[in-house]
This record gives C-alpha cells, structure tokens and sequence, in this order.
C-alpha cells in the first residue's frame, strides 16, 4: 500500500505544529525507512526525532513556512541530527537571520538560522515522489510560504491560514493589506476539497474556510 501520511507533533511554548510527512510503501522491513519530510520543527528536537524513529521515517528534507521562533528552535538540531538540507522562503532571509525579528528571546534564545536553500515563488520541488509547489503567501511575515501538494489535495498553510481564522500581522514584517491578498488567493484559486494543515490549531479544508473563515467575504 502507497500512502502518504501526515504525522502531526505539537511542540514548544506556544503549541507549534510540526509536521512529519512520509511515502509508507508497504510493511517496512527492519533496517529500511521511510523517506519523509519534516516541516516547522519548532521545538523540542528529541521529540521530533524519536517520533520519526518510532514511525521508521528519515527525513531527507526540512521545510520552513517562515522564520518566527517558534517554528525554527529545533531547526539545528534536526538538521545536524539527520544531516539535511533546510530549505526557505527567499523574501524571509532577514528574520531568519536577526533575533529581534524573528523573535527567538522570547523563546529564551538568541538564534540566527540560514537556509541552505532559498525558494523562489512558483518553485517545484519533488520530495516523496510527487510534486511540492511553493506558493509566496506575505502578510504573517514578508517571506512567508505555503506548501501545496496538489497531487494529494494537501496545503501546508504555516501561520497564513487557520480554522476559522487568519495569521497575525503585528509582529515583525507583518503586513494585514498582504495577509488579506495572500488568504484571499488561496480561497479563491484552491479546490474546496484540499485539506489544510496550519501551524496552530486544528486542520480545515479550502472549502470550509471560505463558508467560516472572515475573510471568505472578500474572496470574489
């Protein structure tokens, strides 16, 4: 059996989801793995890597939505753990890099992270052997992304897209004209039946958020 499978971790201060992603093909035999992918290790890196242990999964990829604290503390170490590239949206080069805008005294760190790979909008990465889209969704920060995987129906929407609810725009290279513009297109240009997985909070669907959400009303 082929699935791909969506494993949730809620990490850190502020409940963080962090997502472990993998391609199961069959029963997996001792010694082999799954191949995966881990998106916004926010906290808590022995956690994260043992539950991928406990689900056989190697993460050959790490992906950030963006660069606040509480979605990068564990980015370190997973990384040096697994030995994998990092990859980021190109416009949040600056608030990964800088403390105070991405927030990491909060957390109790002054952490200053680089991608090893910087992702342009429209850019398509094949991880698990199906297409990742990346899509520029500012507003939250400046160089916030959403992952869609069209093939599975999946959006990856960060901190842009909650149930019922949208991204704050006050905190650094927040932008409330861009967070409406970024949540309106993804309503607007997404079929209702892909499922949403935020970066806090509860998934939801495309559909639902444009009966629910308050900025379905501007969605034309």
């Amino acid at each position: 059996m082929n699935s791909f499978v969506i494993e949730p971790c809620v990490v850190g201060m502020i409940g963080t989801n962090c997502y472990i992603v993998y391609r199961k093909n069959g029963e997996r035999k001792e010694g082999e793995y799954f191949p995966g992918v881990v998106i916004d290790p926010g906290d808590n890196a022995p956690y994260i890597l043992n539950r991928c242990r406990e689900l056989g999964v190697k993460p050959e990829t790490i992906l950030l939505t963006h660069g606040h604290f509480d979605h990068i503390l564990a980015v370190e170490d997973v990384r040096r753990s697994l030995g994998v590239p990092v990859y980021a949206g190109e416009w949040e080069m600056p608030l990964l890099e800088e403390p105070d805008l991405n927030l990491s005294p909060t957390g109790g760190e002054h952490m200053s992270l680089e991608a090893d790979h910087w992702l342009k909008n429209g850019e398509i990465l094949q991880l698990l052997g199906t297409k990742w889209t990346v899509l520029f969704t500012p507003g939250h920060t400046k160089g916030s992304v959403c992952y869609l995987v069209r093939e599975e129906k999946v959006l990856f929407s960060g901190d842009t897209l909650f149930c019922q609810s949208v991204g704050r725009t006050d905190l650094p290279t927040g932008n409330p004209v861009e967070l409406v513009e970024s949540v309106t297109g993804l309503l607007s240009s997404l079929s209702e039946d892909m499922k949403v997985y935020p970066g806090h909070g509860e998934g939801t669907s495309i559909g639902y958020e444009k009966k629910r959400n308050p900025l379905a009303h501007s969605v034309r």
